[in-house]
């Protein structure tokens, strides 16, 4: 067994003894939990590397229905978040998680083997419930099995997963993109015709099945919410799993904790209601503010639609596909920054760093295109916005989520703000072909910016540091006690 000594009060109560940790054992269970960020990073990103042949194939020719094709999946996911947030305070985290696997291998092969435009929309929103289910799930089952001193890293553990998935879909579809003549074709009708075009996209959606299976096999082998045992009444079985991450004081304290967060509402069962009351509603708006944010701060939109960036950036179709596979990359190199940091520099700092520099990267971004520039100056902008992206707003958003809720009503307060977070994606991804013809990517650019200069405010005014402090430390903190 792997141990490591935390500092005293890491346990979750202030003046608690050093606790020794079975390391190993959170991280594998942590790791489970995150393949099913892997799965929703490849699956959102897909689309993407996919985009041009599907196109080709289907015969997409309008802003409207290319915009549709590429959001669709994002209904899905708001559905998926829904659900999640309806069911997971009722059966738990860990039957989820199964649910969420089994989707996202069925629906991997049913979309890239579709025969009609309109079964491929079907089956993309069925893929984007998993999505939605694994994104509310995935990263608050993590947060409630991990001790305070690395809750932060093992919740980015989440979005490394999920930006490996990214950068797993980035590879394939240049590999498969590169197989045959597809990216010489100088046409919509030519391009349908090559093999890449008829059943390479195909294989693009279909790669994912595989990880899907090992997800759903291991998922049925982990724990459930220690957390969420106590607050269904199950104590022996929330200790049991608790000694084995902690040790025996260490399950006593936290349990002492949890039973003391519980036992200040006069019912748990009110969850919805609970969320009505002033201070935790505002809460809840931050927590709506901050995924709001990360989808309009505009670095999706370089993912899902790296094709007319790059093209308009003077690149040809091999090019385009090869500056997808840099941009995941990056995002990878910069995620691992932000495990480094998260625990150490602190989440506020974080998203500050992030929103600001983002906000003046986006607006060089939109001179660039404005002064007609092109290459690599365009690239090494984009470049620079996923860096920022990759270590502060893309994983700290997830960390602070699921931090900021108190376990009785965590799983519906995520649920809100999850679903505000994929109406915002949904939003951002349907008008970016909208907004560039309308406005230039300069002007869609510039608007972006200016989003993050507005989050960047309101970080600043209203989002409280929370590293280093148990769950139940942050709820007093928010005064939701």
């Amino acid at each position: 067994m792997v141990t490591l000594t935390a500092p005293a009060g890491t346990g979750g109560s202030a003046g608690a003894p050093d606790h020794k940790f079975n390391l190993g054992y959170i991280v594998i269970i942590s790791f489970v939990a995150a393949l099913g960020g892997l799965l929703f990073g490849y699956d959102w990103v897909v689309v993407g590397g996919a985009k041009p042949f599907y196109e080709a194939y289907f015969g997409l020719t309008s802003e409207a229905l290319v915009g549709w094709a590429n959001s669709c999946a994002l209904l899905g996911c708001l559905a998926g978040s829904v659900f999640a947030g309806f069911v997971s305070d009722r059966i738990g985290r860990k039957k989820l998680l199964i649910l969420a696997a089994f989707l996202f291998a069925s629906t991997a092969f049913l979309t890239g083997w579709a025969t009609s435009f309109d079964m491929f929309i079907v089956w993309r929103i069925l893929g984007g419930v998993a999505i939605g289910i694994a994104s509310n799930v995935s990263p608050t089952y993590i947060a409630e099995i991990s001790p305070p001193k690395w809750r932060g890293r093992l919740v980015v553990l989440n979005q490394l997963t999920l930006v490996i998935g990214i950068l797993g879909a980035q590879i394939v579809n240049w590999m498969i993109a590169n197989t045959g003549s597809g990216t010489d074709a100088t046409s919509m009708e030519a391009l349908r015709e090559t093999w890449v075009g008829q059943y390479g996209w195909r294989w693009m959606f279909t790669a994912v099945a595989a990880p899907s299976i090992v997800f759903l096999i291991c998922a049925f082998f982990v724990p459930e919410s220690p957390r969420w045992l106590i607050k269904a009444g199950a104590t022996e079985k929330a200790r049991t799993i608790l000694s084995r991450i902690g040790g025996s004081d260490y399950a006593d304290a936290q349990i002492s904790d949890v039973a003391k967060g519980l036992h200040s509402e006069a019912s748990t069962k009110g969850a919805w209601r609970d969320l009505l009351r002033p201070a935790m509603f505002m809460v809840l708006l931050m927590g709506m503010g901050l995924a709001v944010l990360q989808q309009w701060s505009g670095t999706n939109v370089i993912f899902n639609y790296a094709e007319e960036i790059y093209r308009g950036a003077g690149y040809d179709l091999s090019g385009v596909m090869f500056n997808i596979v840099i941009t995941g990359a990056i995002n990878l190199v910069f995620t691992l920054v932000a495990t480094l940091f998260v625990d150490r520099v602190g989440r506020r700092a974080l998203m500050l760093w992030g929103a600001g520099g983002m906000a003046l990267i986006h607006l060089c971004l939109g001179a660039a295109f404005f002064m007609g520039v092109t290459g690599v100056a365009v690239l090494g902008l984009t470049l620079a916005v996923i860096a920022l992206y990759a270590m502060s707003l893309a994983p700290v958003t997830w960390v602070l989520l699921s931090e900021i809720f108190p376990t009785r009503v965590r799983g519906a307060a995520m649920s809100i703000s999850v679903s505000a977070l994929w109406i915002a994606c949904f939003i951002v991804t349907f008008t970016f072909p909208l907004m560039n013809k309308a406005l230039g990517a300069a002007g869609t650019f510039w608007c972006y910016g200016a989003f993050c200069f507005i989050g960047f405010i309101l970080i600043r005014k209203y989002v409280p540091e929370t590293k280093g402090k148990s769950l139940e430390e942050i709820e007093t903190q928010l005064n939701l006690r």
